[in-house]
């Protein structure tokens, strides 16, 4: 099939070169000619583990191409797909505004039949609204609008996308069923559902789905909370429950906070079209308030380990980006612990394997940063962990030691092992475990 894709961010990006990668023809358009241009010369824009090697070979075997100029893209397209920004508003709701604004010019444009696909998440409702204005233009019988929202993990978004648990389609229309499903076929051949509905459902399908992650990784993160009050041990208190079926074993790891380009923009924007609605989430309100304070709650056992004052500690920091295997900073944890930190009158040296040049871009004021993990550690009053990278969890501890001023790590996504962590010699203050050390932090 002949596709065209609006916008190249995550969602987009990912989405264009893996329907190349099946033997479509796909061409990205994007409104940034500077960004446009580096794709154009083999360059991948954001992180993501293994996008390179797909998007590399679909460049060079010519199914897979770059634009900022939407109507030539759209000429032969049979589908076209809307991964466009919804970013927050003032109100918590998601903007529109780049959705409704490019359905708008195609509805100006396209001259022969379209399946139009909103990929972005967006709101129950959307659908009508991008028909609205396509109609506004064109006559009804030249679109379908369908949603197909995504779930994809960063970090895991080519084989998410590759081998799907499942996929969503919402359409009232039989004739953009068939499109979609036979172009999702080759995606689904072990037998994973395309699952059709209609367009509302399908919409909200995207917010329900991650709502109820971050409410899983948010009831996890209070069970740490006050497993440290008591003196039991998240760890052991997380297996016991995983192994239920009823409830499994993922999204169960306490930490600091989720973050990223979905989660936190989501949830938010489900309590607002519930309020619009005049439907108020009491869970959703809860799990908003309490990952905001859950970003830097380590802060706390930090200040009690140094009696109270920070002014003039140095600290080193492991982690930028919100979570593994990704450059997205989006609402990461590790920014909120900068500020925290920095208005407190210390100092920090950051080392993250894919994220720094973007926390420069903001955060380039307030935070040092290092060529790789033990650089970061020279001279450092401790060491805090943000994100849970693989190059972290088996350090040279002996190495750790001696470039740390003392043995003090500070760890908000629980690497380390207690007893090993104490027969080396650390104080090691973790999340919804005891501390660890002989000089022991109280659990705050």
């Amino acid at each position: 099939m002949n596709i065209a894709v609006v916008g190249t961010g995550y969602v987009g990006l990912v989405t264009g070169t893996c329907f190349a990668e099946t033997g479509n023809h796909v061409i990205c358009v994007d409104i940034d000619a500077n960004k446009v241009q580096m794709m154009k010369d083999g360059k991948v824009p954001i992180y993501e583990p293994h996008l390179d090697v797909l998007f590399e070979r679909n460049i060079r075997q010519g199914r897979l191409s770059f634009t900022t100029d939407l109507a030539s893209a759209i000429k032969d397209a049979q589908i076209i797909f809307l991964a466009l920004p919804t970013p927050p508003g003032e109100d918590g709701s998601a903007d529109l505004k780049y959705v409704l604004g490019v359905a708008d010019d195609l509805g100006k444009i396209i001259t022969d039949y379209k399946v139009i696909v909103d990929k972005s998440t967006v709101p129950v409702g959307t659908a009508e609204k991008v028909h609205a204005a396509l109609a506004k233009n064109a006559k009804e019988d030249l679109f379908d609008v369908v949603s197909n929202p995504e779930f994809l993990r960063e970090g895991f978004a080519v084989d998410d996308f590759l081998k799907p648990d499942r996929v969503v389609v919402g359409t009232s229309s039989a004739r953009a069923q068939k499109v979609m499903e036979d172009l999702y076929k080759p995606f689904v051949r072990q037998g994973n559902p395309i699952i059709f509905m209609d367009e509302r459902s399908a919409e909200l399908t995207k917010y329900a789905a991650n709502a109820f992650l971050a409410t899983k990784i948010t009831f996890m993160n209070e069970i740490a909370n006050f497993c440290e009050r008591v003196g039991a041990d998240v760890d052991k208190v997380r297996i016991g429950m995983g192994t239920d079926t009823r409830i499994g074993k993922r999204f169960l790891f306490p930490g600091i906070g989720y973050g990223g380009s979905c989660f936190p923009k989501d949830v938010q924007a489900l309590a607002k079209s519930g309020n619009d609605a005049g439907y108020e989430f009491q869970i959703i309100k809860s799990v908003m308030e309490v990952n905001e304070l859950q970003k830097t709650s380590i802060i706390p056992k930090i200040k009690a380990h140094f009696g109270g004052d920070l002014k003039g500690k140095h600290f080193a920091l492991w982690g930028l980006a919100f979570k593994p295997d990704t450059d997205d900073i989006r609402e990461a944890p590790a920014l909120y612990v900068i500020d925290a930190l920095t208005a407190a009158g210390a100092t920090v040296t950051a080392f993250d394997p894919e994220a720094m040049a973007n926390v420069k871009k903001v955060k380039g004021d307030k935070c040092n940063f290092a060529n790789d993990e033990y650089e970061a550690l020279n001279g450092a009053d401790a060491l805090i962990i943000a994100t849970e990278w693989a190059l972290f969890r088996t350090p040279d501890f002996k190495r750790v030691g001696e470039l740390l001023k003392d043995k003090v790590i500070f760890d908000g996504r629980n690497l380390y092992d207690l007893d090993e962590m104490n027969g080396l010699g650390y104080t090691y203050v973790s999340v919804g475990r005891q501390t660890v050390g002989s000089k022991k932090t109280a659990n705050v």
